[in-house]
């Protein structure tokens, strides 16, 4: 009896001792990883389809119109305020917006896809002359920031989450040349 209880004496000092080594307290933060960072690391996209605009003025203006198609993964309601986006091929930034939703925002019922509907003024970084060459590979890359409301009822309330620098690969991609005056 006396022999248990010294090895356990033994094996409870080595976990205080052990113990004594780590950090009192971890703070999850000091990781700095982000919940953009978590769906990124799970290869989870949240942009399915984009389809791109491209007008006449278009090869003026530098600016085309897109639209784009979200999935919500989740159990719950998601709801988005406003997106910064960059899209391109291999590293090169092609076009980029700043949108805010009108109210309620985007609301994205859960476990469904739903459309953003047009978004005008997006500008072509290249132009759109050099944009055009692209057309056939029929995929973008995204750097996103988007604002986003968890558990909303119709677009109302929520938990806001801010999603930065969400990417995604080779998501498809479809144009439409609207080359008519």
């Amino acid at each position: 009896m006396m022999a248990r209880l010294g090895a356990l004496f033994v094996v409870a000092n080595g976990l205080l001792a052990a113990a004594s080594v780590l950090p009192a307290e971890i703070d999850i933060r000091a990781v700095n990883l982000g919940i953009a960072d978590i769906i990124n690391a799970l290869g989870i996209g949240l942009v399915t389809e984009i389809h791109a605009v491209i007008t006449l003025d278009s090869l003026v203006t530098n600016l085309i119109s897109v639209d784009f198609d979200v999935k919500n993964p989740l159990p719950i309601e998601l709801t988005l305020d406003s997106v910064n986006a960059q899209a391109g091929v291999n590293g090169t930034v092609f076009a980029t917006f700043n949108h805010t939703f009108p109210t309620p925002g985007l609301v994205v019922p859960p476990l469904s896809t739903v459309n953003s509907g047009t978004i005008d003024n997006v500008l072509l970084t290249q132009g759109a002359i050099a944009s055009l060459a692209i057309i056939p590979l029929g995929v973008l890359d995204l750097n996103t920031n988007a604002q986003v409301r968890a558990f909303t009822i119709n677009g109302a309330l929520g938990i806001p989450i801010p999603l930065d620098g969400l990417k995604q690969s080779s998501v498809p991609t479809n144009y439409d040349l609207s080359l008519t005056p």
